[in-house]
């Protein structure tokens, strides 16, 4: 049972079994979450934290029960990042497709210092460059909010 759940998690309800690009799958979740309590910004952080926590606690063990670093099944740090990226963001649907794009293209690059904290084995290596990448999405959409909003007042 404990496997069971680990995997469950991990794999964000089976997602990163999808076929071709798990990882892209996991972001589209991660929207898709955003999508349904945008509206409440103390559940959207609340979801988000329990989400990171339980990425941290099941990531590691099933990395583990793998027995592969950094599995591409392993998926929930992917939902994390997204939900990172549109902390405290206004749902609009531009920004949506802005944040996916920002967060896959960082979530590939690796800016540091995420490159680096990959390296590290366990829930560490494989959570903390999604977060870091959602955070670089979070602070670039934060921006543009601003100009835009600004730009039409």
């Amino acid at each position: 049972m404990r496997n069971f759940l680990i995997r469950l998690l991990a794999t964000f309800f089976y997602v990163g079994y999808l076929p071709l690009i798990p990882g892209t799958f996991g972001s589209l979740a991660g929207i898709l979450i955003f999508y349904l309590i945008k509206g409440n910004p103390l559940t959207y952080l609340l979801v988000t934290l329990i989400l990171i926590v339980l990425g941290f606690a099941s990531v590691g063990q099933a990395e583990r029960l793998m027995q592969t670093k950094d599995p591409r099944y392993i998926v929930i740090d992917e939902v994390c990042g997204m939900l990172l990226s549109f902390l405290f963001i206004p749902y609009d649907i531009k920004l949506v497709i802005i944040g996916f794009l920002l967060f896959r293209i960082l979530d590939t690059l690796k800016p540091y210092p995420a490159g680096s904290l990959e390296r590290v084995r366990g829930s560490v290596g494989i959570m903390s460059d999604d977060i870091i990448a959602g955070l670089y999405t979070n602070i670039i959409l934060q921006i543009v909010v601003r100009f835009i909003s600004f730009k039409t007042s």
